[in-house]
């Protein structure tokens, strides 16, 4: 039986690979900067180990024994992502792992607007020039992350958006991660790239429409430009600009149609379908899983 190892292991993502890998019966390695974080895990079974993308010597000792990796893309944007995740991957090679899976975006093309293509780009590039087999998991937008969208939308009666028509075929965080869990406690997937899904692609109408029926207010959307919204999210939600602008990439690239594509990848490696958007609002907006 393969060693399995996370990264970013106290993350939402990687926590929960962990859990379910635990489940399975499998003993995973988890890395993490905080191992304190994960002492519930430990105690079920799990190794945790401290693992930083940022010390080679100290991740290449972290991965000893490690023979498939999870490498959870990290939340820090631009060339700095893109030389750590490079580092990742030069410490599990030292490491003599074999296998890595990479939490990916959904068709990261020169052309793809949004902001964290380029780094997902240049991160399965590193990885097919590694020499080690790889699986790429194409994970979607979270639909998770619209929950406080529809909130705000049902309480001001408006949802602004800069996405146009553009739709987006969200995806749960969970199913996320009963796809990597499957990918990494399973054979036949080298060299394989999966886009994860849900299991329909919602435009800001759609959303709307969702949020307006399950909260019971009505609900407007509001077109703007990429300027506009950027704009509104630093003034209203506070954001800086930078930011603001990486929120604003992600609709202009729904817009173009990058995250329009549907799969079957979920439940083509998990057996179970996965969860539609008006699950995740409903519970989001009344508490309620129904």
């Amino acid at each position: 039986m393969p060693t399995i190892a996370v990264t970013g292991a106290s993350g939402h993502l990687g926590r929960r690979v962990a859990e379910l890998l635990l489940e399975k019966g499998e003993r995973p390695v988890l890395l993490t900067r905080d191992p304190a974080a994960l002492d519930d895990l430990a105690a079920r079974g799990a190794d945790v180990r401290r693992g930083d993308f940022s010390d080679i010597a100290g991740m290449t000792a972290a991965l000893a024994g490690v023979d498939r990796l999870l490498l959870i893309s990290i939340d820090v944007i631009g060339p700095q992502r893109i030389a750590l995740h490079g580092q990742a991957i030069e410490a599990a090679r030292a490491a003599g792992v074999k296998h890595i899976a990479y939490t990916s975006l959904p068709r990261p093309d020169a052309e793809n607007p949004a902001g964290v293509a380029p780094d997902h780009r240049a991160t399965e590039q590193a990885l097919r020039d590694s020499g080690l087999d790889w699986t790429f998991l194409r994970n979607n937008i979270y639909a998770d992350f619209q929950i406080p969208t529809a909130v705000q939308a049902a309480a001001s009666g408006q949802l602004v958006t800069n996405s146009a028509d553009g739709a987006s075929a969200f995806v749960t965080r969970d199913d996320c991660a009963a796809a990597a869990a499957a990918v990494l406690a399973s054979d036949g997937h080298v060299g394989q790239t999966y886009d994860i899904t849900g299991p329909e692609a919602i435009d800001a109408a759609a959303l709307a429409a969702l949020t307006a029926d399950i909260s019971g207010t009505p609900v407007e959307v509001v077109h703007v430009d990429d300027a506009a919204y950027t704009a509104g999210l630093v003034a209203a939600a506070g954001l800086p600009e930078e930011a603001a602008a990486l929120y604003a990439s992600f609709g202009a690239s729904a817009r173009e149609g990058w995250a329009s594509e549907v799969t079957t990848a979920v439940f083509d490696l998990t057996g179970v379908e996965p969860t539609p958007l008006r699950a995740v609002l409903t519970a989001g907006l009344t508490g309620s899983g129904s």
